[in-house]
């Protein structure tokens, strides 16, 4: 029996969060028969590649495992788009954890709308994570509120990310896939417009997983994320000038931003630290814009 889905798995140094996302796709409430995993080492240099060799049993001949030298992300998720047998492809990164029932609401979402090339479920926040929720919690919103009339705030479009999100594969290969020459962030953005703009829908659907961001916890790291995605994305901003706007990636429009999603955050999370979400966007939106600019004087 030819698998329906292809969980794929691209981890570059993983170590200490990749187990936590292997086992919760090992314990969906979906027919083991009917999955494949496909992982790619995108040049680790910790134990990551023995720890995908300790899972790969679980799986037997459903299960492919790949190695390559850095190359990014990019090549990585072709590489695996390129080998999947499934009908639909679910990219989980190393720092997701799915919950038991999110393949086969993705599945029942694919089959029931064939006109849907991408969709994605929603993420929790996780106790005692003050900067972890305030990161989430925005994409929530957004899921929420996905193709609901634009407004003020939502004057354009909140694009899904890779992570957690089932492509139909043939949307993917009719598009050919990740442009492998994005080395830094944007190749998701990019490959989803792609995806858009040939003509599928993009729709969320109610499925939840958690996003833990990479273990993110201090402010630092929010720093760090968030100056990385700022440099790294110039070759995005060439190319789809649409993927985002510069003024509202502003420390100033951050703190608007986070003033407007905090009320909404309110209503679906019903927790008072999403009132803190100003200052969590003015710092990311800070740190973004000093990576472009950092970006935009070296290219």
């Amino acid at each position: 029996m030819e698998p329906l889905v292809t969980v794929g798995i691209c981890v570059r140094n993983g170590e200490k969060m990749l187990g936590d996302a292997v086992n919760s796709v090992i314990n969906q409430d979906f027919p083991r028969d009917l999955l494949q995993i496909v992982f790619v080492d995108d040049g680790s240099e910790d134990k990551t590649p023995e720890i995908i060799r300790e899972y790969l049993s679980f799986f037997g001949d459903r299960a492919k495992f790949f190695q390559t030298p850095w190359k990014g992300l990019g090549h990585a998720r072709n590489l695996i788009t390129n080998k999947a047998d499934g009908k639909y492809l679910l990219f989980v990164d190393a720092d997701e954890i799915l919950t038991s029932g999110y393949i086969k609401a993705q599945v029942e979402m694919m089959e029931k709308n064939p006109q849907v090339g991408i969709t994605s479920g929603i993420f929790k926040t996780v106790p005692r994570n003050l900067i972890l929720n305030l990161e989430v919690a925005p994409f929530i919103v957004n899921q929420r509120n996905y193709n609901k009339p634009k407004n003020f705030i939502w004057k354009t479009d909140k694009l899904i990310g890779t992570g957690g999100t089932t492509f139909r594969v043939k949307a993917l290969k009719q598009v050919h896939g990740f442009d492998e020459s994005f080395k830094g962030a944007g190749e998701d953005t990019d490959l989803v417009l792609r995806i858009k703009k040939a003509g599928w829908l993009i729709q969320p659907n109610t499925a939840e997983l958690y996003e833990l961001h990479g273990g993110l916890s201090k402010p630092k790291d929010l720093w760090k994320k968030y100056f990385w995605y700022g440099y790294g994305c110039q070759k995005t901003f060439r190319q789809n000038r649409e993927a985002f706007s510069l003024p509202r990636m502003s420390p100033i429009a951050g703190l608007v931003a986070g003033v407007f999603y905090s009320f909404p955050a309110y209503k679906f999370l019903h927790q008072k630290q999403v009132f803190l979400l100003p200052i969590h966007f003015g710092l990311k939106l800070t740190a973004w814009t000093f990576g472009f600019m950092k970006g935009q004087i070296e290219k």
